[in-house]
Protein backbone atom coordinates (compact mmCIF):
# COMPACT_ATOMS: atom_id res chain seq x y z
CA UNK A 1 0.00 0.00 0.00
CA UNK A 2 1.25 3.46 -0.89
CA UNK A 3 1.73 6.01 1.90
CA UNK A 4 1.92 9.70 1.08
CA UNK A 5 3.18 12.64 3.14
CA UNK A 6 2.79 16.11 1.68
CA UNK A 7 4.65 19.16 3.00
CA UNK A 8 5.72 22.67 2.09
CA UNK A 9 2.42 24.51 2.26
CA UNK A 10 2.36 27.99 3.76
CA UNK A 11 0.77 31.41 3.72
CA UNK A 12 2.14 33.41 0.81
CA UNK A 13 1.31 36.74 -0.79
CA UNK A 14 -0.13 36.94 -4.31
CA UNK A 15 2.66 36.65 -6.84
CA UNK A 16 4.76 34.56 -4.49
CA UNK A 17 6.17 31.06 -4.87
CA UNK A 18 6.14 27.80 -2.95
CA UNK A 19 7.60 24.36 -3.48
CA UNK A 20 5.53 21.44 -2.27
CA UNK A 21 7.03 18.04 -1.57
CA UNK A 22 5.47 14.60 -1.38
CA UNK A 23 7.25 11.65 0.20
CA UNK A 24 5.97 8.35 -1.19
CA UNK A 25 6.50 4.95 0.33
CA UNK A 26 5.84 1.81 -1.64
CA UNK A 27 7.73 -0.10 -4.28
CA UNK A 28 5.39 0.89 -7.10
CA UNK A 29 6.48 4.52 -6.96
CA UNK A 30 9.22 4.32 -9.55
CA UNK A 31 6.92 2.59 -12.02
CA UNK A 32 3.92 4.86 -11.57
CA UNK A 33 2.67 8.14 -12.85
CA UNK A 34 2.16 10.52 -9.95
CA UNK A 35 -0.13 13.51 -9.69
CA UNK A 36 -0.93 16.53 -7.58
CA UNK A 37 -4.49 17.49 -6.72
CA UNK A 38 -6.03 20.28 -4.69
CA UNK A 39 -9.23 20.92 -2.82
CA UNK A 40 -10.46 24.41 -2.04
CA UNK A 41 -13.03 25.02 0.70
CA UNK A 42 -16.48 23.98 -0.43
CA UNK A 43 -15.21 22.54 -3.70
CA UNK A 44 -14.46 19.14 -5.13
CA UNK A 45 -10.89 17.89 -5.27
CA UNK A 46 -9.39 18.76 -8.65
CA UNK A 47 -6.45 17.65 -10.75
CA UNK A 48 -3.45 19.98 -10.85
CA UNK A 49 -0.55 18.19 -12.55
CA UNK A 50 0.83 14.75 -13.36
CA UNK A 51 4.21 13.30 -14.24
CA UNK A 52 5.09 9.98 -15.84
CA UNK A 53 7.25 7.42 -14.08
CA UNK A 54 10.32 8.48 -16.06
CA UNK A 55 9.61 12.17 -15.63
CA UNK A 56 9.62 12.58 -19.39
CA UNK A 57 5.95 13.44 -19.72
CA UNK A 58 3.95 15.97 -17.75
CA UNK A 59 0.53 17.53 -18.02
CA UNK A 60 -1.20 20.33 -16.20
CA UNK A 61 -4.60 21.75 -15.53
CA UNK A 62 -5.23 24.81 -17.69
CA UNK A 63 -5.50 26.96 -14.59
CA UNK A 64 -1.87 26.32 -13.60
CA UNK A 65 -0.10 25.93 -16.95
CA UNK A 66 2.94 28.16 -17.19
CA UNK A 67 2.98 28.78 -13.44
CA UNK A 68 3.39 25.34 -11.83
CA UNK A 69 6.02 22.70 -12.54
CA UNK A 70 5.81 19.08 -11.40
CA UNK A 71 8.96 17.01 -10.97
CA UNK A 72 10.09 13.82 -9.26
CA UNK A 73 13.18 12.16 -7.85
CA UNK A 74 12.73 8.40 -8.12
CA UNK A 75 15.91 7.74 -6.12
CA UNK A 76 14.36 9.57 -3.16
CA UNK A 77 10.74 8.54 -3.75
CA UNK A 78 9.75 12.19 -3.90
CA UNK A 79 7.38 14.25 -6.02
CA UNK A 80 7.53 18.04 -6.11
CA UNK A 81 5.32 20.89 -7.22
CA UNK A 82 6.98 24.23 -7.85
CA UNK A 83 4.31 26.92 -7.76
CA UNK A 84 5.07 30.41 -9.06
CA UNK A 85 2.91 33.50 -9.54
CA UNK A 86 0.48 32.24 -6.94
CA UNK A 87 -2.97 33.77 -6.86
CA UNK A 88 -5.74 33.72 -4.23
CA UNK A 89 -7.64 31.16 -6.31
CA UNK A 90 -4.74 28.75 -5.75
CA UNK A 91 -5.65 28.58 -2.07
CA UNK A 92 -6.42 24.95 -1.25
CA UNK A 93 -5.19 21.82 0.45
CA UNK A 94 -2.78 20.12 -1.93
CA UNK A 95 -2.42 16.34 -2.18
CA UNK A 96 -0.28 13.98 -4.18
CA UNK A 97 -1.37 10.52 -5.24
CA UNK A 98 -1.50 7.97 -7.99
CA UNK A 99 -3.97 8.96 -10.69
CA UNK A 100 -7.48 7.59 -10.43
CA UNK A 101 -7.67 7.06 -6.67
CA UNK A 102 -11.28 7.61 -5.57
CA UNK A 103 -12.19 10.13 -2.91
CA UNK A 104 -12.74 7.37 -0.39
CA UNK A 105 -9.43 5.75 -1.24
CA UNK A 106 -6.08 6.19 0.49
CA UNK A 107 -4.93 9.82 0.62
CA UNK A 108 -2.33 11.68 2.66
CA UNK A 109 -3.15 14.51 5.02
CA UNK A 110 -2.38 17.14 2.40
CA UNK A 111 -0.61 20.46 2.85
CA UNK A 112 -2.38 23.82 3.14
CA UNK A 113 -1.51 26.57 0.70
CA UNK A 114 -3.02 29.97 1.43
CA UNK A 115 -2.49 32.88 -0.94
CA UNK A 116 -3.49 36.16 0.64
CA UNK A 117 -2.21 39.66 1.19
Amino acid sequence: QVQLVESGGDLVQPGGSLRLSCAVSGSIFSRSTMAWYRQAPGKEREFVAAISWSGGSTNYADSVKGRFTISRDNAKNMVYLQMNSLQPEDTAVYYCNLPGVPSNGSWGQGTQVTVSS
